[in-house]
């Protein structure tokens, strides 16, 4: 028979003697909180070599930001013609003359075609689609396109809506006018093309009127067709202090004289 000893570790352990031999054992130092421990219940076990690894849920697709067109735009971000906005001849521009350099965009609607971009050449024409060249500087878009219309209808449609819209304005310059008499900087000046010019504006725009200017005696001389010089009395101070509103819009090739004053105090 042999006697037990407990020794002081960790995980009792005990010395067995039996038979002139030490054996030592060693048990949980505390059995019940082992068998606690097993009753736990465990989560899925792989073995080593089959482990499965969890992937993370894919993100939601996040949607593209929406694409906001720019003013007067096509989707794709392009600039749309003014041709391509209208239907009828009616809502053509009727005031602003056509000048050389001007980009214009045509179509007609039976046709149902993209309008055509045109420019307005050095010779003062534009190559229109089934006619050719064809006059278009100092006309208008509505009074280009009537003209245009029992061209196209003579010969190629039964109907023709024709829709001419101006898409960008010439930067260059329609040409000279001169100015000279009493005016503080005689000499010509360039005609602008995206703005209509009056005698008024062109005075001011060369330095204004001389001390001895004549107000009231501003005389406009233009050339006609026929080569016959015509002359406009414009009365500038009346213009200047709202007045009158006679004050001619100049075209190339116009002079403008400043009288003098008869008498000068």
């Amino acid at each position: 028979m042999g006697v037990v000893l407990p020794l002081k570790k960790p995980a009792s352990t005990f010395v067995r003697i039996a038979f002139g031999a030490i054996v030592l054992t060693t048990a949980p130092a505390f059995p019940a909180l082992a068998q606690l421990s097993a009753n736990i219940p465990q989560g899925p076990q792989f073995p080593p070599d089959t482990a499965q690894t969890v992937a993370p849920s894919p993100a939601a697709p996040v949607a593209p930001p929406a694409q906001v067109p720019l003013d007067d735009t096509t989707p794709g971000g392009a600039t749309q013609s003014y041709a391509a906005s209208i239907n009828t001849m009616d809502a053509l521009n009727d005031e602003r003359k056509l000048a050389v350099g001007d980009t214009l965009s045509y179509r007609v609607v039976e046709e149902e075609k993209e309008p055509v971009p045109l420019t307005v050449k050095a010779s003062g024409e534009i190559n229109v689609p089934l006619i050719g060249l064809y006059p278009a500087k100092g006309k208008t878009c509505k009074e280009l396109a009537e003209e245009l219309k029992p061209l196209l209808e003579k010969d190629y449609l039964y109907t023709a809506t024709v829709i001419i819209g101006l898409d960008t304005e010439s930067t260059q310059s329609l040409g000279k006018i001169f100015l000279m008499g009493q005016v503080k900087n005689q000499g010509a000046i360039d005609l602008p093309a995206n703005e209509p010019l009056t005698v008024s504006k062109a005075v001011l725009m060369n330095g204004g009127l001389a001390d001895w200017a004549d107000w009231h005696h501003v005389k406009l001389l233009r050339k006609g067709p026929d080569g016959k010089t015509t002359t406009k009395n414009v009365d500038i101070q009346k213009i200047y202090s709202g007045q009158s509103t006679d004050d001619p819009v100049l075209q190339p090739g116009d002079t403008i004289n400043v009288e003098e004053k008869l008498i000068n105090f």
